[in-house]
This record gives structure tokens, C-alpha cells and sequence, in this order.
């Protein structure tokens, strides 16, 4: 696991040090609502941390200066892309990520807002700084790393394509060419598809994305091995089925600004994230989710 290369300490230490802030102690449960932003549903999680950021002449005013200056982070994601980021029967928004992001503001000791959004939107409203992170199970694409810089990996996943249970055509991505599949655009698994050829129709979200399949308007849809499984767990009467695999797995790593502005962020979330690893905390969400733990890699997993 690549690891960030500096001493370690406590994520609250190091954002202190990063902009010279003194540690207030608090305590407390977490408090939840709602507002709006943009015209985009939010929802408010109080950060719950051991130790919290106080106030204090704030010298550096990079990103995380200026988060930690608020007490809030704003977090992006989709919410609706179970069990990554969706909404429970409650209506409440929940998921791997959703605890994830608020486990990185608990260790930052600030609050964190959730905007949800559609994917294009998401990185158009980080690049325009409305957002600070994009907690959505993001992938690693070179066309990305150009744009972007990357947190150290949280998850790892596979892609799988899903085809309808009588489809015997295909059987490898080679298979696409030619072929309807249906994602997000500009998702990973709809550049993938494309890159194999395939004729890609954009969609909105997850269901949306299988009821085209299921009618037999697509051919194929890619998506995260555990997204199916999740998928099927939920809808076991669907003949639907994995025709193939990729062999490596994915990075999954939460994106942030390229540039000096950002780093002693992404700092920050890669120290709470390597925390959340060894505390075991990642483990227990992973299984939680998806019933197995995709927090390290495979191939580091003897």
C-alpha cells in the first residue's frame, strides 16, 4: 500500500500544523439537517472527532486553512448509486462513502456537507471550487490524473460487464465491439466500453441503467463487481449475470484540485484514510457494504 511518506501523527496534529491553529478539545454527538445549495440537495453531519480545530489567527488560507477557518467541508456524491452513496428507506442518506467522507471530517473536526448531483456535475462543481472533495467512488483514468490530484486509494475494485442471464455473445470485453451498453458519461466504465468499441448510451443513474438493460434496449452495462452483487441481493428474481471481469483491479481514491492550494488537504485525507485502514475502520465499513472487506488491495492480501 503506497503510504504518504511522512512522519506520522494524528490527522487533528497535522492540520494544526499546517496552519497553525491551536487544539480546542470537544465532545458531543453528531447533529444532522438539511439546506440547499445551488438548487442541489445537502444534508449537514456534524464532525464527531476527539479533537477539534479552534479558532485562531489563520496565516496560510490554503484549502484545508480555509476549511478548517469554516468548520466545514463540502463533500460531493451522487446518492444514488447503492451501496456506495444512496438513500435508505428513511430517506436518509447513507453508503460506504457517505461514512467514509464523515468518518475524514471526524478526524478533521470539521462538519461535513453533502451535495448530491449528477456525475458530470460533481467534478464541474469541484473544479469551480463550490466543492472540496468528490467521495464517489472515483476511479483512477489517466485523463483524470491530468486534471486532478489523487488521495491515496480507499478501495479497490473490479469491472464487471452485466449482460442479460440468455446473452451468450458475450463473454470478453473484446465482445463490446459494437455492442449498446449504458453508463454515466464520462464514467469510467462507459470510457472502458467505448474503448472496446462499444456504442455507449448516457444515463442518469444505476437503475435507470439496469431497467435498460432488463428491456433489452442495451446489450451490456459496466459497473463495479460489488455494484451487481449489491444490485442482485436487492432484485434476486433479475436474470441478469457477469459475463466477464477485469483482471486488475481498480484505484478507487477521492480526487481534489490540482496544485499548491490543495496539498496539505489531500495531506490530511491521506493520513485520516491510512488511520481508518489501520484502525480497522475501513474493514468494518467494507463488510458492512459490501460484505467483503475492498479496502486493500488483492494482490497485497496473501
Amino acid at each position: 500500500m503506497r503510504r504518504s511518506g511522512w512522519k506520522r501523527m494524528t490527522v487533528g496534529a497535522l492540520a494544526v500544523s499546517a496552519v497553525s491553529l491551536a487544539l480546542a478539545g470537544c465532545a458531543g454527538g453528531g447533529q444532522t439537517g438539511e439546506s440547499s445549495l445551488d438548487g442541489e440537495r445537502v444534508e449537514q453531519t456534524e464532525g464527531l472527532g476527539e479533537e477539534k480545530i479552534g479558532g485562531g489567527e489563520n496565516q496560510g488560507k490554503d484549502q484545508l486553512a480555509r476549511i478548517l477557518e469554516k468548520g466545514e467541508i463540502v463533500v460531493a456524491m451522487e446518492g444514488t448509486w447503492s451501496p456506495w452513496t444512496y438513500h435508505d428507506e428513511s430517506d436518509a442518506l447513507v453508503g460506504y462513502d457517505v461514512e467514509v467522507a464523515g468518518l475524514i471530517g471526524e478526524k478533521l473536526g470539521v462538519k461535513v456537507t453533502f451535495v448530491e448531483g449528477e456525475w458530470d456535475g460533481l467534478f464541474a462543481g469541484l473544479d469551480a471550487g463550490r466543492y472540496d472533495l468528490v467521495v464517489n467512488g472515483v476511479e483512477v483514468t489517466p485523463e483524470r490524473e491530468e486534471k486532478y490530484d489523487f488521495t491515496d486509494p480507499y478501495a479497490f475494485i473490479r469491472t464487471a460487464i452485466v449482460v442479460d442471464g440468455e446473452n451468450e455473445e458475450i463473454r470478453s470485453f473484446e465482445d463490446l465491439k459494437g455492442k449498446r451498453t449504458a453508463n454515466t458519461i464520462s464514467s469510467t466504465y462507459a470510457e472502458l466500453a467505448e474503448g472496446y468499441g462499444a456504442v455507449v448510451t448516457g444515463v442518469d443513474d444505476l437503475n435507470q441503467t439496469f431497467e435498460l438493460l432488463l428491456s433489452g434496449r442495451i446489450d451490456a452495462t459496466l459497473n463495479a463487481e460489488l455494484t451487481y452483487y449489491d444490485y442482485m441481493k436487492a432484485h434476486p428474481d433479475r436474470n441478469l449475470k457477469i459475463a466477464a471481469l477485469t483482471e486488475e483491479a481498480s484505484l478507487v481514491v477521492i480526487p481534489v484540485r490540482k496544485g499548491e492550494d490543495s496539498r496539505s488537504l489531500r495531506e490530511a485525507v491521506n493520513q485520516a484514510i491510512g488511520e481508518m485502514r489501520e484502525s480497522g475502520e475501513l474493514g468494518r465499513l467494507s463488510e458492512k457494504y459490501f460484505g467483503s472487506d475492498i479496502s486493500r488491495d488483492p494482490k497485497s492480501v496473501e
